[in-house]
């Protein structure tokens, strides 16, 4: 094999996976959008999710943020040299990385270093495996953190909120692939896609879930029970109301597929991996002697372009915009109290002026030190952007949506207060804690549109300076300069949380499925 060949190769599917959603799973999104009811938020937020994926293809950029933890699955004949292709692959990383292609996200979890290059122990992961034919077949997923953590695993028999005891049996096995989805609510970036295994032991009961995911969205399981299965969470996890980014609304599912191993007597366990809307899978063939790409996977039937596609590019935009004439409130920071106590949740803001990035090691950072800068007044957004450096030494943001905002629930109330910041801004909702604090200082929790990087990094008009760096790109404080940041108010000073009320209304929508069976 050509190795270079196949290096330049494995870059090409890095490039394509980041940036170009594969056809099934914009079949998906498509189809949920057509079936959204208009003018709701879920809606704004699909309109969003189209665009973002036609920015992404535009301009060839990563569609989400967050590379996740980069995950191959390799087949190979059995004279492949394996060790020449994995230094293949590694060097085709780090060079997709600094490129812009993908974020740095490989951390040391000791001491918090980011590698810089997304290599390191475990990072990436790459499975081999040998096979019979005259081909390899190479794939790989990008599996951002905001889903990963959204994964969940049972151990049978178990007691599930709302739907009572499930049973070491196909019925335990629906309600917990139920539950699975509600616990999820707009955390994952909902409407998202789940790979569910049933069997093995812990480790190989997720290795199984996640190997779902590595199937089209339209196959058909020739299991008959599990065909079954797919299709019943199908037809029924939607009636939960949970919404695009759990904002409530007819779509909260786009694909479910099962699979299932032998297991040992005393364990059963069902093992659920969720992946949000941004569904980066792609795969190629490739020639065993040349290491040139011979087909692309997971592109079969008609092209799905989100400017040809109806609703049209122009109405999308409309969509996208209508709020800016209909509803939308300015603000620009530095935002006073007054003006927050006046938000309530449902209202839709754009925000110009200044904001700065905070993530987990800033968020700690601010409990114990002075911020770097004057934060009174102004915005944090739960972001880990991706950046690249021109000749000039000036930062440039090339992609930049919102991080799962539940992981700052112990801090942020807390730095809220002590600081003065009036807005956070991040995607799935924060906790009782930051509710009370919003209401007591007066502060308002701002939502996002998970994965859409390119949306938001449009709205990033410069990079102003960056501090704490020594904590790597993603988890340092970026002042950015913004206009018509658009996000949704679902958490307000008055007491009042969205993320709370869809979650209370999806729990009693659950607890109708405890005696309904497929």
């Amino acid at each position: 094999m050509n190795i270079e060949k196949f290096q330049d190769s494995m870059y090409k599917l890095i490039v394509e996976t980041s940036t170009n959603l594969p056809k099934d799973v914009r079949r998906a999104i498509l189809a949920a959008k057509e079936r959204e009811n208009e003018g709701t938020r879920s809606a704004m937020s699909l309109a969003t999710i189209a665009k973002n994926i036609r920015m992404a293809d535009e301009n060839v950029s990563p569609i989400c943020q967050d590379t996740g933890l980069p995950t191959f699955k390799i087949k190979v004949p059995v004279t492949a040299n394996q060790i020449e292709m994995k230094k293949a692959i590694y060097s085709a990383i780090s060079l997709a990385t600094k490129d812009g292609k993908l974020r740095p996200n490989s951390v040391d979890s000791l001491s918090g270093e980011n590698s810089g290059d997304n290599l390191g122990a475990g990072t990436p992961v790459i499975k081999f495996e040998q096979w019979e034919n005259d081909y390899i077949d190479a794939r790989l997923i990008l599996k951002g953190g905001g889903c990963e953590n959204k994964n969940i695993q049972y151990s049978l028999p178990c007691e599930l909120e709302g739907l009572g005891r499930a049973g070491r049996d196909l019925d335990g096995i629906r309600k917990c692939v139920l539950h699975s989805v509600y616990q999820a609510q707009g955390q994952g970036c909902s409407a998202g896609f789940i790979g569910v295994g049933i069997g093995g032991d812990r480790s190989s009961g997720y290795e199984l879930a996640k190997e779902q995911l590595f199937r089209s969205v339209d196959d058909i399981n020739p299991h008959e029970d599990l065909r079954k299965l797919e299709d019943y969470i199908m037809d029924n996890a939607n009636e939960l109301g949970i919404g695009t980014m759990g904002f409530g609304g007819e779509t909260t599912l786009l694909g479910c597929k099962v699979g299932v191993m032998n297991r040992i007597p005393a364990s059963f366990f069902v093992s659920v991996a969720y992946n949000c809307w941004a569904f980066r899978r792609l795969g190629v063939k490739i020639s065993p002697e040349t290491g040139e790409v011979m087909d692309w996977l997971y592109q079969e039937g008609e092209k799905i372009s989100f400017e040809e596609a109806q609703p049209a590019r122009a109405e999308i935009a409309a969509a996208v915009e209508a709020p800016s004439v209909q509803e939308a409130i300015t603000l620009t920071t530095p935002i006073t109290e007054e003006q927050i106590r006046q938000l309530k949740v449902g209202d839709v803001v754009k925000i110009t002026g200044m904001m700065y990035t905070g993530r987990d090691a800033i968020h700690k950072y601010l409990t114990d030190n002075d911020a770097p800068v004057d934060l009174n007044g102004q915005v944090i957004y739960h972001c880990g952007p991706v950046m690249l450096k021109d000749d000039e030494g000036q930062y440039h943001v090339k992609a930049a949506g919102p991080t799962t905002s539940i992981r700052e629930e112990p801090y942020q109330g807390d730095i809220m207060k002590k600081f003065g910041i009036r807005a956070v801004i991040g995607k799935g909702g924060m906790g009782a804690k930051t509710l009370a604090a919003l209401q007591e200082h007066g502060g308002v929790y701002l939502n996002a549109i998970g994965g859409a990087a390119q949306y938001y990094a449009d709205c990033i008009k410069g990079v102003e300076g960056v501090d704490l760096m020594n904590f790597g790109i993603p988890e340092a404080m970026w002042h950015l300069k913004v206009q018509d940041f658009t996000a949704v108010v679902t958490m307000d000073s008055h007491g009042n949380s969205l993320h709370r009320d869809v979650e209370m209304t999806s729990l009693e929508k659950l607890s109708t499925f405890k005696d309904r069976v497929f």
